[in-house]
């Protein structure tokens, strides 16, 4: 059974719509790291190819590394052909994408190869290639206040004023700090010479097509609009499953934990958007006002409610689809006797009028059965007066769940009548899958990123105070954890989908998780 989903256009605009995009230049510091070959030229690339990129830009990578502007573009060439969304490269549009990357080498301490790039910079004539800059900081956080002093002092960034000609921005991926201390040290870093309407801070998770529709959905179907309160969703669940281990990622992992890689930002920032009031506008502030506004009205966590609503877990060896896994603690540079939790499962309330006593259970965690994420929103039941003497009744909530990734979509559960003689009910689903309604290509989350990021439209980079406001969450729960080791009930084998503890967690109040299926 599937949705039936016109095509016709409705003039009503959309969340995030673009806006104008001006030429510009983006200069990509840390251009030798993974993410420029993975991620960014990939999708800079399909952008070109899709003419969806403004006439003229100019891409310049930032490294320290000695290269060529020729070398780095055989080697960007050569990761594409491994890494592109489609089969094979165009060799007739690479050679037009090619002529406009660059590549600057220089230390990110070192002042005077700023002056290289503003040199550089300058010789592309185009007054706009020269003063609109899309600043992309693709390094380590340690290196993000440097690199916006220097680009600062040099004169390629500038404080912007309404009505100015041209316009500098600063993206920053995450991590937006260690703790709000250091999320605050690092906001006030960035935003020492420029404005925060300047500084966009990435989560490719608001890039993602099914998170972007959250919004869409909820306020533009009046069916779904009038259950999304407490009156009629029992609970709901968000979880994020990853079917791989941390591999070559253990020293990043000792630092981080899934409680600050995975839900102090991913799993918040879909928990803010699929609770969140009505916006009074579709303009991104009016939006991130909002999503402000639901994470600071999350109930506060104490000590003592850590140890009630919180579970952490670390995986140990195991198989997945039949292959061997190896446990955290044999990991590469992960300490033989580490305590860092791989999974971490919580249950918050949201204590406004809307959601008061809705529980809303989040996970994520390493190493599980496979990799999914999803927003599970169950409906309260219906009185069983109508069935309760039928034995071959079987009632099943009402579900709707939206799937993030892979195979993005939308499915609602309800009961209906077996064929036949007897009032046997099952639970059957309908379902919208985005590929087989809409055919086309769904982009890539950081294509649409990009491209808004050069549009200056902010509604899908996350804000200071949503920064903040998430740290307080994690800060507390990292602080009810404290320095206590994991028990038993707290390790779960690789392939499996998760401690024992979790299921605890949900047992107490009459639920349980309700695990991801593989796509069909």
């Amino acid at each position: 059974m599937s949705f039936q989903v016109t095509t016709e256009s409705v003039n009503v605009p959309l969340i995030g719509e673009r806006r104008r995009v001006d030429p510009c230049t983006i200069v990509i510091f840390g251009a030798s790291g993974d993410l420029t070959a993975r991620k960014l030229i990939p999708a800079l690339y399909h952008l070109f190819e899709s003419g969806q990129l403004p006439t003229p830009f100019r891409v310049v990578g930032f490294a320290r590394r000695e290269k060529s502007h020729d070398s780095w573009r055989e080697e960007l060439r050569a990761a594409l052909e491994q890494l592109s969304r489609t089969k094979s490269v165009d060799a007739a549009v690479w050679q037009r994408f090619a002529g406009n990357l660059f590549y600057c080498s220089g230390d990110f301490n070192d002042s005077a190869a700023y002056g290289r790039l503003k040199l550089l910079l300058e010789g592309f004539g185009d007054e706009s290639l020269k003063q609109n800059l899309l600043l992309y900081l693709a390094t380590g956080p340690s290196q993000f206040a440097v690199v916006a002093e220097n680009v600062f002092q040099v004169g390629l960034l500038h404080k912007w004023e309404d009505g100015a000609d041209h316009w500098q921005r600063l993206v920053v991926e995450k991590p937006f700090g260690r703790d709000l201390q250091s999320a605050r040290l690092l906001n006030n870093d960035l935003t020492r010479h420029i404005r925060e309407r300047q500084v966009l801070r990435i989560d490719h998770y608001l890039g993602k097509e099914t998170v972007q529709n959250i919004l869409m959905f909820r306020f533009s179907n009046a069916i779904f609009e009038r259950l999304w309160q407490r009156e009629t969703i029992d609970n709901v669940q968000i979880t994020v499953s990853e079917k791989l281990g941390v591999g070559s990622r253990g020293g990043y992992y000792e630092e981080a934990g899934a409680l600050r890689d995975m839900l102090q930002n991913h799993l918040l920032q879909v928990l803010s958007l699929v609770a969140m009031e009505p916006p009074v506008s579709l303009e991104a502030e009016a939006i991130r006002n909002e999503k402000v506004k639901l994470l600071q009205s999350i109930r506060p966590l104490r000590p003592e409610d850590v140890a009630r609503q919180v579970v952490r877990g670390q995986y140990f060896a195991g198989a997945i689809g039949g292959e061997p896994r190896i446990g955290y603690r044999q990991e590469i540079k992960v300490r033989p006797d580490s305590n860092v939790e791989t999974y971490v499962a919580v249950n918050l309330f949201v204590d406004n009028w809307r959601w008061s006593g809705v529980p809303f259970y989040l996970r994520t965690g390493k190493s599980l059965p496979l990799s999914a994420s999803e927003v599970r929103i169950e409906f309260r039941p219906t009185p069983h007066v109508l069935f309760a003497a039928r034995e071959e009744a079987s009632m099943m909530p009402n579900v709707l769940t939206l799937r993030v990734q892979p195979n993005e979509g939308i499915s609602l559960a309800f009961n209906g009548k077996v064929p036949g003689t007897n009032s046997a009910l099952r639970q059957v689903q309908m379902q919208f899958n985005y590929t087989s309604e809409f055919g086309a290509y769904t982009p890539e989350a950081y294509e649409r990123l990009l491209l808004e990021a050069m549009a200056g439209n902010a509604t899908l980079f996350i804000r200071r105070d949503e920064v903040e406001s998430a740290w307080k969450i994690a800060d507390a729960i990292r602080e009810g954890w404290g320095a206590k080791p994991l028990t038993n009930r707290e390790f779960y084998s690789a392939g499996s989908w998760g401690p024992v503890a979790a299921e605890d967690l949900l047992a107490r109040s009459g639920h349980a998780w309700h695990d991801p299926q593989p796509s069909v």
